[in-house]
Formats: C-alpha cells, structure tokens, sequence
C-alpha cells in the first residue's frame, strides 16, 4: 500500500462518525485477531505433522511399553501420541468394581483411547472457530459501514435540497472504503479456515490410525 492510499484511508476514518469508526476498529480487530490465528495455527500444525511422524516411528521402534513412553517425551513435544499411550496404560491403575473396569479390555481401551483422542482434537482446532466467525461475519459488519455511509450522503443532500459532490463524496467513499475492509478481512480467514481445516483432518487421520493399532496391539495384554 502506497503512501496515497494510507493517507486516503486516513482521512476516510477522521472523517468518519462515532458509528464509522467504531466499524473500522472493529474490522482492525478482527483482522489482527484472525491474523495471529492463522500464523500460530500454520506454524503449530507444521510442526504437528512431523511430530506425529516421527513420534509414530519412535514408538513401534520401542522395546516395550516403557521404552515407548520414554520415547515419546523426547518426540512428541506437542502431546499428540503420548496421550494416547498414558490414557491406554492408565487403565491398569483403574479401580475394580467400577464402571471404569466394566467390560472386556477392548471396550475400555476404545473408550479411553476415544476420550484422549476428543482432548487432542480439541487443542488442534482452537482458533477455527474465530476463524469462521470472521469469514461469515467480517463482509456483514463491512455492509453495515457501507450502508451508514450511503445514509450520510443521502442526509446530506436532504438537508441542503441540491446536491453537490462534495455532499457525497465524503460518506460515498466511506462505505467503499467499509466494502473494501469487510472483504479483506474476511476472504483470508475463509482461505485459512479452508485449508487448516484439510490439515487438522490429515492429522485426525493419522491419530485415529494409531489409536486402533494401539488397541489391537493392547487389547489383550493382562
């Protein structure tokens, strides 16, 4: 962006009323907010992916269960498999006589494997849904200043009863000024909730893959 354009945007903004303003800041915000998001989710789940490869390779390199775990701390720095691992070896710490003990070792393998799985997922998608909340909502918050702006150039030739350019020049290059930000800041959090959401998807994938192999490898371990 040239020095013109910045100066342009400027002014639009002094110019612009308590409403028009508080638009533009909120449009700002949520551009930074979803900005951050998409540069910590794109570093996070690049380095997820190779984490969950090498910590996969490490642990059916292992000579044991305890090997395995040992392992993992050094491989998994970002706790994708080694949940999975403790949740299964927890279940031989599990009280007897309980619903934690009811049914066969498979079912509570599925069940505990299930759960770790879920908390994993969860810290993967943290932040998709600032993501798609700022892709839906970033243009209808933009048409509100655009609208607003429209309204001030019409009041303004209502109240002086002859038009001028100067009368709607002003609002009228507000509201595309509000057009414009809505869809900047909305068309890069779609892209990134699009394509982040293909990645955390890979992963599950990958996760649920070693989650079963891990029951069938423990399923019948006493």
């Amino acid at each position: 962006m040239d020095a013109s354009a910045t100066t342009g945007i400027l002014q639009t903004f002094a110019q612009a009323d308590a409403l028009g303003r508080a638009v533009a800041l909120l449009l700002l915000a949520m551009s930074v907010a979803s900005w951050v998001v998409i540069v910590w989710k794109a570093w996070l789940l690049r380095r997820a992916r190779t984490d969950l490869h090498l910590s996969t390779a490490a642990f059916w390199q292992a000579a044991d269960l305890d090997d395995a775990q040992r392992r993992l701390h050094g491989f998994d720095p970002h706790r994708l498999v080694l949940p999975l691992l403790q949740a299964a070896r927890s279940l031989d710490g599990a009280a007897p006589h309980t619903l934690a003990a009811a049914g066969d070792r498979a079912q509570q393998l599925t069940r505990v494997l299930r759960d770790a799985l879920h908390r994993v997922l969860h810290r993967l998608q943290y932040g998709q849904v600032l993501l798609a909340t700022v892709g839906s909502t970033a243009p209808f918050v933009g048409l509100l200043g655009t609208v607003w702006g429209i309204y001030h150039a019409l009041t303004g030739i209502g109240l002086d009863g002859a038009f001028r350019i100067e009368q709607v020049s002003g609002p009228v290059g507000e509201a595309l000024v509000m057009t414009a930000a809505g869809l900047a800041v909305a068309i890069p959090a779609v892209l990134a909730y699009n394509v982040l959401g293909r990645q955390i998807s890979r992963i599950e994938a990958d996760l649920e893959g070693f989650a079963r192999d891990l029951r069938e490898l423990l399923a019948h371990k006493v």
